[in-house]
């Protein structure tokens, strides 16, 4: 559910401290102007409640019971003009904002049919990060506790002799990203040809990261492929060839134009003038009350660590995520981070998709991000479900 709210508005601000040395990260596409369009372009927000409760859907008492388990009562809106294509087998393109139930809109209908045992199909869903593999994978294990529906979760960083064990199961869902499933396909331990349903979340990621020649190799293995669904915050239109050969006949729902940003985020701008000492601006931002949960955002894994170093030298509880740590390490962070054991968690964009921590209060751009896809993804973190969110973007 989604409720209204002001038209955010972008602001400006500069402070006069110390020096801090320029930074030395990826070079970004945005120019302030840009930035500040994309942020006020919106159109206002607007209310959606369905009509129905899932308790009115067409779904099997047991999933009703696991989603009202959940706390969730009425569907959003992707999920309520999703589920009954979905039940159909029909393809499907959805784009709607981060934190709007795309994970539930594509699991429900899949579990559901699962349920039915009409049919016997598996599902291989694909992401383009770790930690919304692993955030998928428990959505599934939270809506089929004690149905006897499993699922299995294959990601770099992890032990692949473990995988290869774990396979020797069987189960209705993989989760994984491109790279870890086709190692474990080229060991011979995973056939795409036995898989009936692709899911590929966040797709446009997974393609603008490099991952177009995977996403290939494996679709052309699935022989038996029946049903593709592609979900998505954002839409890049040089895509659509590839777009347009996975999907047959689709129906598309857009709950956003897959351009704008999040219709509950106030976003402010902060200009950072030759001389200032941006790290004492961003300590001052943090010291402010009502900063509880924030994502500081920076270019490069050595600017995340140097970021997260400074704040806990300078007293704040704060941690780090990006490639170079391990994924337990990453995992435990991303614990501590939503669990309230630390205030501050410093990431690159490996965060800014697929993180769903509930009440990010505010997003920090310590750095730009390379384009205004980032940009979108990277403050949707915060404002999620319809509840109001903050982004700071420093302008250097």
């Amino acid at each position: 559910m989604t409720r209204n709210t002001k038209r955010p508005a972008v602001k400006s601000r500069s402070r006069n401290t110390k020096q801090q040395r320029p930074s030395k990260g990826k070079k970004s596409s945005i120019n302030v102007n840009q930035l500040t369009q994309k942020a006020t372009e919106r159109p206002e927000a607007k209310v959606y409640e369905s009509g129905r409760s899932f308790a009115e859907m067409p779904l099997d008492g047991r999933l009703l019971r696991a989603i009202a388990k959940k706390g969730f009562e009425k569907p959003t809106e992707i999920q309520d003009k999703t589920i009954e294509p979905l039940l159909k087998g029909r393809d499907l393109m959805g784009v709607a904002q981060t934190g709007t139930g795309k994970t539930g809109a594509f699991l429900i209908p899949l579990i559901n049919r699962l349920l039915s045992g009409k049919e016997k199909f598996q599902v291989l869903v694909l992401a383009p990060t770790r930690e919304l593999a692993v955030q998928i994978d428990e959505e599934f294990k939270s809506l089929t506790a004690g149905l006897r529906l499993y699922s299995q979760c294959f990601i770099g960083g992890t032990n692949i002799n473990r995988d290869l064990q774990t396979l020797r199961r069987s189960s209705h869902v993989v989760i994984g990203t491109p790279g870890r499933l086709l190692d474990l396909s080229q060991r011979k331990a995973l056939r795409f040809s036995d898989f009936d349903i692709l899911i590929l979340d966040e797709f446009d990621r997974m393609l603008d990261m490099g991952f177009n020649k995977d996403v290939q190799r494996i679709t052309v293995s699935m022989q038996k492929r029946k049903q593709t669904l592609l979900f998505s915050a954002t839409v890049d239109h040089k895509q659509k060839g590839l777009i347009d050969q996975l999907l047959r006949n689709p129906i598309e729902v857009k709950v956003s134009n897959g351009e704008t940003t999040g219709k509950h985020i106030d976003q402010e701008i902060i200009k950072v003038a030759e001389g200032q000492d941006k790290f004492g601006m961003l300590k001052e931002l943090l010291a402010q009350p009502g900063f509880d949960k924030v994502l500081v955002f920076a270019e490069t894994k050595r600017w995340v660590s140097r970021v997260n170093k400074k704040l806990t030298q300078s007293g704040f509880s704060s941690d780090e995520i990006h490639g170079n740590k391990s994924q337990n390490y990453r995992q435990n962070a991303l614990k501590k981070f939503s669990k309230g054991g630390i205030q501050i968690l410093v990431a690159t964009d490996v965060a800014a998709r697929g993180l769903d921590v509930s009440d990010v209060t505010h997003v920090i751009n310590y750095q730009l991000p390379a384009s205004i896809d980032s940009y979108i993804h990277r403050i949707g973190r915060t404002g999620r479900a319809g509840k109001n969110g903050k982004a700071y973007t420093f302008i250097n």
